[in-house]
């Protein structure tokens, strides 16, 4: 009696099998990895900006305070981007013609504002105070990362909920006393407040409640 069927048939039917049921998980597994991978959090990827302002110049070689540029930090939830009459503060005396200014120069002459991409973009329901972070001890670079080593500007951290929310139950270990709080280089060293003081001196009490962040 001939086979209707062949013996590779059973392995043709073993990969079949094996397809349809492996293929939904591989789906599921390929969009966790998309979710978490930095092209799904905007990480790592260089904010072209209308002026090619570098950071490893003017923050690292010339280690100027990142309140120079962002001077709401301490006082708004935003930090403010840099006025055409902060840049000229400096370049109105010093690289006066250089084409790379020259979109500054346009914006000054025509009283208009820097058009400056957003780097650090979060969602519309989502809240952030700048001011509050800084006051209580978080270091810039806590959140933005060394900026003062990137030529142009790239997101250093997820920003997703559960990266803010590890923080928020766990604050000690990114808290620093105030007067490092804009630098890059800090280390804490001996004879320097612990964490812990630094939680007890500044009376930090950060909230993991829903409304915290979305209102």
């Amino acid at each position: 009696m001939a086979w209707i069927f062949t013996r590779r048939a059973n392995t043709v039917a073993r990969v079949a099998a094996a397809g349809v049921l492996g293929t939904p998980v591989l789906v599921v597994f390929t969009l966790w990895a998309y979710a978490w991978s930095p092209l799904a959090q905007n990480m790592r990827h260089p904010v072209a900006q209308p002026v090619q302002f570098d950071h490893r110049h003017h923050a690292g070689d010339e280690a100027i305070d990142c309140r120079y540029c962002h001077n709401t930090v301490e006082v708004s939830s935003s930090a403010g981007y840099p006025s055409v009459s902060t840049c000229l503060n400096c370049h109105s005396q010093i690289w006066t013609q250089s084409p790379l200014l020259e979109p500054v120069r346009q914006s000054y002459f025509a009283d208009r504002p820097i058009p400056w991409n957003r780097v650090h973009n979060l969602p519309d329901f989502v809240y952030f105070n700048h001011s509050i972070h800084v006051s209580k001890g978080v270091g810039c670079v806590t959140c933005h990362g060394r900026v003062d080593l990137m030529p142009e500007v790239t997101q250093a951290q997820p920003l997703s909920m559960g990266w803010c929310l590890d923080c928020h139950r766990d604050p000690a270990p990114n808290l620093r006393p105030l007067e490092a709080i804009t630098s890059m280089r800090w280390q804490p060293r001996p004879g320097d407040p612990t964490a812990e003081e630094l939680v007890r001196r500044y009376d930090v009490h950060p909230r993991t409640n829903c409304t915290t962040c979305h209102r």
